[in-house]
């Protein structure tokens, strides 16, 4: 069953085409990444997935459901843990759960029991009354993720996960996204680390300049090309990628 499925998406910024003809299906249960670097298209597809913006041309279904027809709908089951940190400073670490799961209609006396099991989940319950200016940049990435999971998601869209951590918060991210996988989770994510993708993902689309040169398993591409995902992406681009 496809979670997801695009055929000739297009997109264009003013003179910039972001994304370029592009066709992709993403099954439910997998963990599907985009990898390259910055500016590729990865997070303009992202984007269009999770109904942020509309595609400039083409056809993106999520669920079956076009995305230009009932976004609301769609975002209604899908859980975002964007690039950037946006929590509300002013807040706890409890309350801004307890705040994002009124966008979701969730009343107090259910969304209070589950802020709990999340921050349990991401092993941050001694911080509930902390304030967020006063969290490491690795518990803010845990906090973000436990919020895009207060809907109980059946797709988990991740932009950039883990960028700007430290190699023990990444790991620590990387277990959370195993779990969730391993109950069935649908996860998109977009990355520039390709270790990451190599130990989270099930297919990867290898993106440059808005268009995807190739989609297949991390193995069989590793396989094909030889030595490790960074090689395979200096081999199809000519670029080398920098973290």
């Amino acid at each position: 069953m496809n979670i997801v499925t695009a055929k000739g998406l297009i997109k264009d910024y003013n003179s910039l085409r972001a994304v370029d003809n592009i066709d992709f299906e993403i099954t439910k249960g997998e963990c599907f990444g985009f990898l390259g670097p910055n500016g590729a298209g990865k997070t303009t597809v992202m984007r269009i997935i999770y109904c942020f913006m509309p595609p400039g041309s083409g056809e993106v279904k999520v669920f079956d459901i076009d995305v230009t027809r009932d976004p609301g709908r769609i975002k209604s089951c899908i859980g975002v843990m964007p690039q950037e940190d946006n929590l509300d400073p002013d807040l706890s670490v409890f309350e801004n759960l307890i705040v994002y799961a009124r966008y979701f209609d969730i009343p107090k006396k259910e969304s209070s029991p589950l802020a709990w099991e999340l921050l349990d989940f991401v092993e941050l319950r001694e911080k509930a009354t902390v304030k967020i200016g006063n969290l490491s940049g690795g518990m803010k990435r845990r906090l973000v993720l436990a919020r895009s999971l207060i809907n109980n998601p059946e797709l988990l869209i991740l932009d950039e996960p883990t960028t700007g951590l430290d190699p023990q918060s990444r790991h620590a991210v990387w277990d959370k996204l195993n779990y969730l996988k391993s109950k069935n989770t649908t996860l998109i994510l977009t990355t520039h680390y390709m270790e990451e993708a190599e130990i989270l993902c099930d297919r990867v689309a290898i993106m440059d300049s808005g268009k995807i040169l190739t989609i297949d398993t991390p193995l069989n591409l590793m396989k094909l090309h030889g030595g490790n995902l960074e090689d395979v992406y200096l081999k199809l681009t000519g670029k080398a990628l920098k973290d």
